[in-house]
C-alpha cells in the first residue's frame, strides 16, 4: 500500500519562504481539497442512505478516531445536539484516549487493537447502529480492530480515509477514500487531510439530519436555544413563518421552546 498521506511535500525549504509565500501555497493546496471531495459523492450519498433507515429504528451513528481525526468526530458529533435538538446519545464521537485526549496526546492509544471495540461496547453499540472510523491514514489500529470486530457483529461499517486500498477500507462497508496528495508540511494529516474529513463529516451528519426532518425549509427548527444568539435567529424564525412581531416571537419561543414546536401550538 502506498501511503499518499506521507508523500514528500510539494514544496521545500519551507523555513526560507516569507510568510506571504506560506500562505499562498498553504492556500493553493487547501483549494484543491473540495474537488477531492467531490470524486467521493456517490460513496458519500451511499452511507448516508444507510445510516437514515437505521436511525429511523432507534439506531445511532458513532465516530471512532484517533489524534485529529479522533477530535473532528467528536466536534461533529458535539455539535448536532445544539444544531439539529437531537439526544447527546444520537451522534457519538469516540477518540482514542478518551476525552482528555482531545486537549492533549495519548501516547500510544491509537496503537491498542482492543480499546476501540470496548470503548463502543460502554455505549451497548448493536445492529441497529452505524460505526464511521476515521483515519486519515488507514492504518490506524484502534480504528481499524473496532471496526473488523463490528462486521463480526453485523454492524454497519463506514471509514472516513486520505489514502487508497489502505487496510481500513477493508473493514468497512461503506469507504470513503478522499485522497488529497501530498501535504504541504510532510506527513501533516491535520492540515488537507483534516480539512477533507470535515467536509465529509458535515455532509454526513447535515444530510442525515435533514432527511430525518430536523430541518423546514432551510431552516434548524429543532435547534437548542442554548445563548442568546441562537434565541433571537429563533425569534426572527418565528417572526417570518407566523408573522408576528418581536416580542410576540420571543415569548411564544421561549414558552414552547423551539421554533418548531412554537409554530405548532400557535393559534394567532
Amino acid at each position: 500500500m502506498k501511503k499518499t498521506t506521507e508523500s514528500d511535500s510539494n514544496y521545500d525549504a519551507l523555513e526560507k519562504m516569507s510568510t506571504t509565500d506560506l500562505l499562498i501555497n498553504i492556500n493553493a493546496e487547501d483549494k484543491t481539497v473540495a474537488l477531492s471531495v467531490e470524486k467521493q459523492l456517490s460513496q458519500i450519498e451511499n452511507l448516508i442512505d444507510a445510516i437514515v433507515p437505521k436511525m429511523k429504528i432507534g439506531g445511532r451513528l458513532f465516530y471512532l478516531g484517533a489524534g485529529t481525526s479522533g477530535r473532528l468526530g467528536v466536534i461533529d458529533a458535539s455539535e448536532c445536539p445544539p444544531t439539529f435538538g437531537v439526544d447527546h446519545g444520537l451522534v457519538i464521537g469516540i477518540m482514542a484516549g478518551g476525552d482528555k485526549a482531545m486537549r492533549k496526546a495519548v501516547e500510544f492509544a491509537e496503537d491498542s487493537t482492543e480499546l476501540g471495540w470496548k470503548n463502543l461496547t460502554e455505549h451497548a453499540i448493536n445492529t441497529n447502529d452505524v460505526v464511521v472510523g476515521i483515519a486519515a491514514s488507514g492504518t490506524t489500529p484502534y480504528v481499524i480492530a473496532a471496526l473488523k470486530k463490528c462486521q463480526e457483529e453485523n454492524i454497519t461499517t463506514a471509514c472516513i480515509v486520505c489514502n487508497v486500498s489502505s487496510p481500513i477500507s477493508e473493514v468497512s462497508d461503506y469507504p470513503i477514500e478522499v485522497v488529497v496528495g501530498p501535504e504541504f508540511v510532510t506527513g501533516s494529516t491535520r492540515m488537507k487531510s483534516g480539512t477533507a474529513q470535515k467536509l465529509v463529516l458535515n455532509m454526513i451528519s447535515t444530510a442525515v439530519m435533514i432527511k430525518l426532518g430536523k430541518v423546514k425549509g432551510n431552516k434548524m427548527v429543532d435547534m437548542h436555544l442554548s445563548n442568546k444568539k441562537l434565541v433571537d435567529r429563533g425569534t426572527k424564525m418565528l417572526m417570518q413563518e407566523i408573522g408576528v412581531e418581536y416580542e410576540t416571537a420571543n415569548a411564544l419561543l421561549i414558552q414552547f421552546g423551539s421554533v418548531r414546536n412554537a409554530v405548532n401550538n400557535y393559534n394567532g
